[in-house]
C-alpha cells in the first residue's frame, strides 16, 4: 500500500516513517508538516492509507478529512485518546494510535488496514457490472436531437449517399453519417459489413442464397470479398 504522513511533529514523522519501513507492503511516498501541503498533494497523487495527527496548528486532522470527496483509509495518530469515539464517526478512519506509537500497536493498526482492503476488493469483484451505455445503446443526432437507439434491435444499416438507414426491431431512423462511422461503434460480434453499402445483424440472418442473403424481411448483396468472412460467422452444420 502506498501511504503518506501527515504530522507537524518533525519527530513523529520520523518515527512513523521508520516503523513503515520495516512492514512489507507498505512505502511512504511523501511526509506533510501540514495539511495543506498534503491536499496539494492528493490532488495529483493516489494514495491507500494515510497517518494523520489530529492536533495541527490552524487545520486539524477532522478538518482535513472533510476536505477529502473519496478518502482513503486513515489511520489516527494523537497524543489525546479523548477523540478516539469522534474518530470512529469516519467510515475513512480504519484505527487509532496514541503517541507514542509502538511497533507491535503500529503493526496491528496497518494490518486492519490491509483487510479493510482485501474487503473493499472482494465486495467489488462481487458486484454485477452494469452494462455501460456504450455496450447497448447508440446516440444518433436527427433533427437537432439526440435518439438513444438499442444496438441489438438494429438488424440492417444501409449507406445512401451522405446518410445511412438504420433497421430496427421497431422503428427505422435516417442519419446524416458515414457507414465507416457507424461500424466503429458496433460490436464486430454481432455486425458485419457484407457490402460496401450494407452492415447486417448475423443474428437475424434468415437464409443464404448465392450472392445475397436474407435479413429480417430485406434482402442484401454480398460482396465477394466479404463472403469468406459472413461463412465464417455462421455456425455451419
Amino acid at each position: 500500500m502506498n501511504c503518506i504522513i501527515i504530522d507537524d511533529e518533525e519527530t513523529a514523522r520520523a518515527i512513523l516513517s521508520q516503523l513503515c519501513s520495516k512492514t512489507e507492503d507498505l512505502t511512504v511516498l511523501e511526509t506533510f508538516p501540514n495539511a495543506i501541503q498534503a491536499i496539494k498533494f492528493l490532488n495529483q497523487h493516489q494514495v491507500d492509507l494515510i497517518f494523520l495527527d489530529i492536533h495541527m496548528p490552524d487545520f486539524t486532522g477532522f478538518d482535513f478529512i472533510q476536505t477529502l470527496k473519496n478518502p482513503p483509509k486513515i489511520i489516527l495518530t494523537t497524543s489525546d485518546s479523548k477523540f478516539a469515539i469522534d474518530a470512529f464517526e469516519y467510515d475513512c478512519i480504519v484505527d487509532y494510535l496514541v503517541k507514542p506509537v509502538l511497533p507491535a500497536r503500529f503493526e496491528k493498526a496497518v494490518l486492519k488496514a490491509k483487510k479493510t482492503e482485501l474487503k473493499q476488493e472482494v465486495i467489488m469483484e462481487s458486484e454485477p457490472k452494469e452494462p455501460t451505455v456504450a455496450d447497448n445503446d447508440l446516440y444518433v443526432n436527427i433533427d437537432r436531437r439526440l435518439i438513444k437507439i438499442d444496438i441489438p434491435s438494429i438488424y440492417l444499416i444501409e449507406a445512401k449517399g451522405d446518410y445511412i438507414h438504420i433497421k430496427t426491431q421497431t422503428k427505422n431512423y435516417t442519419v446524416h453519417s458515414t457507414l465507416k462511422k457507424i461500424e466503429e461503434k458496433l460490436p464486430h460480434d454481432l455486425f458485419l459489413k457484407v457490402h460496401r453499402s450494407f452492415i447486417i445483424n448475423v443474428d437475424e440472418i434468415v437464409d443464404i442464397e448465392d450472392n445475397s442473403v436474407l435479413v429480417k424481411k430485406d434482402v442484401v448483396p454480398v460482396s465477394r470479398s466479404n463472403r469468406p468472412e459472413l461463412m465464417n460467422r455462421l455456425n455451419l452444420l
